[in-house]
């Protein structure tokens, strides 16, 4: 039986409060959809919103009907076949209307209800699982940085804003428009004195007459003021995306045997809150993703999280690859370079003296920050020790240890926080 709720009344901003209410009675199916939507979603595409799907027998409104059994009288229309008093059998059980997102034997069926996240909501169900405060999950979500452009002329303002050269041209304007009829009729009446003059004396009464209007009209064009208030013209400014330079972010990943998917999901959060970060700062920013095993690629971000390939490490490889692409695409002068590293800090022993002497002679020169993350629950690996000798001589370079989906943003935030000046 289909039922309609009409909500035609409702207020302008009475949905949002419905909307409320729904996500909150929703929270359990609306956070799942947010995790698997997390686990599918592109780096660059984390700050938008998202469409979930909810089963429509979980979205059923509550509503009055008749219960089952009692004593009821109803008249049916058309009804040949009883009589008042007669017994109804009850009809076999499995033969009423139902619900359900199966297809039946004639094909109908109904489907789920589509619900479409903004995003702002999806960015507060992306923080939850990462243990947030309130106040730094709306910061994270509407924060914007901007800087002031020129945009025109507008009308008032304060006095260190006005453009003086608009505000004159303007003023001359004015005072062309009204004097022109006044030097018009001035010039009229010279004629006609001329005129009189040919035929009378310069005393005559109509001649004295006329020199005394254009007196008075030489008056009245010199009350005109040179510049009045209407005049002025002041500098607009509006509020424009900064900055206007540029960025690029190396994503580097260990994807040997010993990383595994749930290792895999944890660097991903990681590199999609540092991707949200940057593009807060920079307006124009390119992704490089690079992941190794016993050797390096450049690949895509498919590739990059989700790669079956397996093996021992070699991280070197990655920063080898990583240093070759700045030398050739990205040149420190041009561009603000940015790199994240997740392992589980599993290297061949003697691969990581390398990797101290690739960083420092050919990476941490050229780099704004550069980032190492370790996600591991046992003990510090052999890279970790030569990374903190690293840490010690370059004050661009940070490292930290993440062991649980909780860890993320803390760890992010400790890796990222201003330092004192």
């Amino acid at each position: 039986m289909a039922r309609i709720v009409d909500r035609r009344l409702n207020g302008k901003n009475k949905s949002a409060v419905n909307r409320q209410k729904f996500i909150r009675r929703f929270r359990g199916q609306i956070k799942k959809a947010v995790s698997d939507a997390i686990s599918q979603r592109s780096v660059t595409d984390l700050d938008k919103g998202e469409k979930i799907s909810i089963p429509t027998r979980d979205i059923s409104e509550p509503f009055f009907h008749h219960g089952s059994g009692g004593q009821r009288e109803r008249v049916h229309p058309g009804n040949k076949e009883f009589n008042t008093g007669d017994h109804i059998k009850r009809p076999q059980s499995g033969s009423g209307q139902g619900q359900g997102t199966e297809g039946s034997e004639d094909g109908q069926g109904q489907d789920e209800f589509v619900f479409e996240l903004t995003r702002e909501e999806f960015l507060q169900f992306f923080f939850e699982d990462l243990e947030l405060p309130n106040l730094v999950k709306t910061k994270l979500s509407t924060i914007k940085d901007v800087k002031k452009v020129r945009a025109g002329y507008k009308n008032d303002g304060t006095p260190s804003n006005i453009n003086v050269i608009r505000s004159l041209r303007g003023a001359m304007g004015r005072r062309i428009a009204l004097r022109s009829p006044y030097q018009k009729q001035i010039q009229d009446i010279e004629i006609e004195i001329n005129r009189l003059l040919k035929i009378r004396s310069e005393h005559d009464p109509a001649i004295m007459e006329l020199r005394l209007k254009i007196e008075e009209l030489k008056k009245k064009k010199d009350r005109i003021p040179f510049i009045d208030s209407f005049d002025l013209r002041y500098n607009n400014q509006i509020d424009q995306p900064r900055p206007t330079t540029q960025a690029v972010m190396f994503c580097i990943m260990d994807v040997s045997g010993s990383m595994g998917r749930e290792e895999k999901d944890m660097a991903k959060r990681f590199f999609m809150l540092l991707y949200m970060f940057l593009t807060r700062t920079y307006e124009k920013i390119q992704v490089v993703f690079i992941s190794h095993h016993t050797v390096a690629n450049e690949v895509d971000e498919e590739a990059f999280f989700y790669s079956r390939e397996t093996g021992g490490t070699v991280v070197s490889s990655a920063l080898t690859m990583m240093s070759q692409i700045i030398r050739e695409r990205y040149p420190s002068s041009d561009w603000n370079i940015y790199a994240a590293q997740a392992s589980d800090g599993d290297n061949w022993h003697n691969d990581s003296p390398t990797c101290r002497k690739i960083m420092e002679e050919e990476i941490m020169p050229y780099t704004q920050y550069y980032a190492y993350i370790e996600i591991t629950e046992d003990r510090h690996q052999n890279l970790w020790q030569e990374y903190q000798l690293i840490k010690s001589h370059w004050e661009n370079f940070a490292m930290q240890r993440i062991e649980r989906a909780a860890d993320i943003y803390p760890v992010f935030r400790k890796l990222f926080q201003k330092q004192p000046k």
